[in-house]
């Protein structure tokens, strides 16, 4: 089945939105715009470790999101990063169907968009590429992008620095619930975690007002590392507002995700978030997200339960998670 790629659109040359395309009135976000002056949490991880313990902490309780800086990645990692995935979606159009993916037959990773209609017949303006990048027995190399010729050896480099920050953000969370470090990690699968790289690309829209890139949606992982080239978007919900993120040049953004959420029973909040698009460029963004094996149980954690503090969320594989949220089943 030919998929209309967004990317191709835009190049054609559009003044107008295709009706598909265009949000209901209260979703548009000239109807539904970010508070001015709000600030989201900026955590410094070269901080006392109590210090980012207490600050992690209270920014995925309050928000269910914080920027990081001094994470360690360097910063011409993160430019090669971007520079092969922009690299990637500037190739012909047919070299880029080449790895075109198949999700209604199950088959995620790959070249893909994002054509499932919501209950409103309305679709994103968005194309993406979607691969594992651990553990090593998921890694699908076949389906990386064979161009441009470094897209593997960057993003090897980058999974190994991914694995390193969030096996820290997952200690400092644990602790932040005052339980040993190593409990979270336990529950997402130790070394069988998962992380999946997925590049979101945003071509310039025509009428950017009308159309999001990414609806109101929160991550059904741990947890979601993501960074950005310098065209903004990404906002957040909070106290019945859209809060805009800006741009901070090599700061990691990472937002509290489903899973999360259950196994702290409620205590962190997985953030409601969309994306937004640009009239004039390209916005793209690489996003990490760190989940457990589909065989995983998750549940709220049993050392954070008792008479007083029962269970708030039902414990099922992820598997089963995902199939629920997939279908927009409750969970």
């Amino acid at each position: 089945m030919e998929v209309e790629r967004v990317q191709a659109l835009a190049i054609g040359g559009l003044n107008e939105l295709p009706v598909k395309f265009v949000r209901p009135a209260h979703e548009q976000p000239q109807n539904s715009k970010a508070l001015e002056g709000v600030t989201v949490p900026v955590i410094s991880l070269a901080q006392p470790h109590d210090v980012v313990v207490k600050e992690v902490a209270a920014a995925a309780t309050e928000w269910g999101f914080f920027l990081i800086t001094d994470h360690g990645i360097p910063s011409p990692l993160i430019q090669q990063l971007q520079k092969v995935g922009h690299e990637f979606f500037l190739l012909p159009q047919e070299e880029k169907e080449a790895y075109a993916n198949d999700p209604a037959n199950g088959r995620f990773d790959g070249y893909g968009t994002k054509m499932t209609k919501n209950h409103d017949e309305k679709v994103e303006w968005i194309d993406y590429f979607f691969h594992l990048t651990a553990p090593p027995s998921k890694v699908n190399y076949e389906i990386w992008p064979k161009n441009p010729p470094s897209y593997r050896e960057v993003n090897d480099q980058y999974n190994k620095e991914m694995l390193r920050v969030t096996d820290k953000l997952l200690d400092v969370l644990s602790e932040g619930l005052g339980l040993e470090a190593k409990v979270l990690k336990s529950h997402v699968g130790n070394e069988e975690v998962e992380l999946e790289m997925k590049i979101n690309m945003y071509p310039p829209c025509p009428q950017p007002q009308l159309a999001l890139g990414v609806e109101p949606h929160t991550d059904m992982s741990a947890l979601t590392l993501l960074v950005s080239n310098d065209v903004p978007g990404l906002q957040l919900w909070k106290d019945d507002n859209w809060v805009a993120v800006n741009y901070l040049p090599n700061a990691v953004f990472v937002h509290i995700g489903d899973q999360m959420e259950v196994l702290s029973n409620g205590k962190y909040k997985s953030v409601l978030h969309r994306s937004l698009v640009n009239k004039e460029r390209m916005r793209m963004s690489w996003a990490v997200f760190v989940a457990p094996p589909h065989e995983a149980v998750i549940g709220p954690l049993p050392e954070l339960l008792d008479e007083k503090n029962p269970a708030k969320y039902s414990t099922k594989t992820y598997a089963e998670y995902r199939h629920r949220k997939f279908n927009k089943l409750p969970q």
